[in-house]
């Protein structure tokens, strides 16, 4: 055994120091948090905070079932309309929502169904009647979470679908199934596994969701965990608050990534083949399948289109010469940049430790191989369970207490943030496709005595690049979209493209506003899109 392990150690050892590593930082943040609070912080649960509580859950647990009720109806309807023209490119813009920065699809969301967004500029045109401001509450966060959340869910299920063996379709043909029982017994049957995985994933999403909550809660009412613990230290300076809010959030965030563990399976850069159904379905069934996306669609485009019309309106040489402008996007390119090529490195060292532990040509056999493996497998999904504000709260309390710079300080923790919040996503596209280059090409690789740069560069490269760089650009947009630890260290001195753009959203300034968010989703979009292309594995 320990024979075994000196052999693979330069595979191992890399990925387990890094591992707890992660841990050691997540338990350093917890004592933070803890060492702050007062001794009877943790029995003080008051009235407001269980109301908090609620609420999160709440409006997580809904953004959670109908985004995967509407995810399921658009994967069904994609999979079985599967020959028209724009087909792929459709489902590939579907799959753009996971890079999507939250505070841009709030942009465009606010644009059509705002107090002034088209929706209700045609209303007041046509019949003089207007919605008012029904976006704002618990509505327009629904709202949002499905535009995000759906069609990500559908992307992950039309694979699903996708995969049913057409011989179980002409079962169900030949049984004379209704359309109901032949979902019920055929293709529910085939998507549950997904479902599942999808719906903890949402779940754990909405919970921690920050931007859209921020912008459009409306009220203190519609408050969830994370703003609560952002205006409790920006706006009323109330550190005990927010460290008790935090420790709460903490606790609830980690019993939920513990719970749905067992859920969670591959999310990977995920592509489909058509399965062709033997048969025509009826008529009325694909009117509802055309409708059904068509409302989607044009319920998703919508808004990135209000971004572009709105957009090119603005007065770019003005704003793109603005210092402030040119600062923030200095740093947003530059933290994008370094958090992800620190993801791509970090996730291929956890993955090629955690193969390890599951092939039986290396150390399956070991009795130390499953708690390891869970370790990495945990210490690379902490941001599900240490979501950024609270993180950030840790972050603000040790540059409080430690000397040191603020630029530095905010550098290291949305750095920090950017990085922890892509590896869940990184590892599952890299996982999967390092543990299938070594099944099959290990005995090989260890014939030939291929080891080191050697093995990287004729056997690895060639097979993952095209995943490498998918987390590439994932790690990428995330990084330029986010809005979440920057809210507690946003200032002149240090500001993102994100942060820049709330300041101008939050003081009104809508064509300026209008002009950045088409500038962000612009580049989120060709990274997102090009990257990938550029680095097209013929092996994947």
């Amino acid at each position: 055994m320990l024979q075994s392990l000196l052999r693979f150690k330069g595979a191992v050892f890399p990925g387990v120091l890094i591992s707890f590593s992660l841990l050691s930082f997540a338990f350093l943040l917890f004592m933070t948090l803890y060492v702050a609070q007062d001794s009877n912080l943790l029995v003080e649960l008051d009235q407001r905070i269980i109301e908090l509580l609620k609420f999160t859950l709440y409006q997580a647990f809904l953004s959670t079932i109908l985004s995967l009720i509407v995810g399921v109806l658009l994967a069904w309807a994609l999979a079985h309309q599967s020959q028209f023209k724009g087909r792929g490119l459709l489902v590939a813009l579907f799959s753009s929502s996971l890079v999507l920065p939250s505070l841009i699809v709030v942009f465009g969301l606010i644009g059509i169904f705002g107090r002034n967004g088209y929706l209700n500029q045609v209303s007041l045109f046509l019949f003089d009647h207007s919605f008012g401001s029904y976006l704002y509450g618990l509505g327009g966060i629904l709202l949002a979470h499905v535009y995000l959340n759906a069609s990500f869910a559908s992307r992950a299920l039309l694979h699903s679908f996708e995969s049913i063996p057409k011989e179980k379709y002409k079962l169900a043909k030949s049984l004379n199934f209704s359309v109901f029982e032949r979902f019920l017994y055929v293709e529910y049957p085939a998507i549950k596994s997904t479902l599942l995985s999808i719906g903890s994933t949402i779940f754990l999403l909405c919970f921690t969701s920050f931007a859209v909550v921020l912008l459009l809660g409306g009220n203190p009412s519609y408050n969830t965990l994370e703003v609560a613990i952002y205006e409790a230290v920006k706006l009323d300076f109330d550190i005990g608050l927010a460290l008790k809010l935090a420790l709460v959030q903490l606790s609830i965030s980690a019993i939920l990534v513990v719970l749905s563990s067992g859920f969670r399976t591959g999310l990977g850069n995920l592509k489909t083949s058509h399965t062709l159904i033997p048969w025509r379905e009826t008529y009325a069934l694909q009117i509802a399948q055309w409708s059904i996306i068509t409302l989607f669609t044009l319920f998703f485009i919508l808004p990135l289109v209000v971004i572009f019309m709105d957009g090119v309106g603005a007065d770019f040489s003005r704003i793109l010469v603005d210092p402030l402008f040119v600062k923030s996007f200095i740093i947003s390119l530059s933290l994008a940049l370094a958090s992800s090529f620190l993801t791509v490195f970090i996730a291929l060292f956890l993955s090629n430790a955690r193969r390890n532990f599951t092939l039986n040509t290396r150390l399956s056999a070991t009795f130390f191989s499953k708690p390891l493996d869970a370790i990495i497998a945990f210490s690379g999904n902490l941001y599900l369970a240490i979501p950024s504000l609270v993180m950030g709260l840790g972050f603000f309390l040790m540059y409080q207490k430690y000397d040191g710079s603020q630029f530095i300080w905010s550098t290291v923790a949305v750095l920090t943030a950017n990085v922890l919040m892509s590896l869940p996503f990184a590892l599952s596209v890299l996982t999967p496709a390092m543990q299938k280059t070594a099944e099959r090409y290990d005995k090989l690789a260890f014939s030939l005595g291929l080891t080191g740069l050697q093995r990287w560069a004729y056997v690895e490269y060639p097979y993952i690049k095209s995943s490498l760089a998918y987390v590439f650009a994932l790690a990428f947009c995330f990084s330029l979209g986010d809005l979440g630890i920057i809210a507690l260290f946003g200032s002149d001195e240090f500001s993102t493209l994100p942060w820049y753009l709330y300041q101008l959203m939050g003081s009104y300034r809508t064509i300026d506003a209008a002009g950045v968010a088409l500038v962000l989703l612009l580049m989120v979009l060709t990274v997102f899109i090009t990257i990938p292309r550029l680095f097209r594995s013929k092996f994947a």
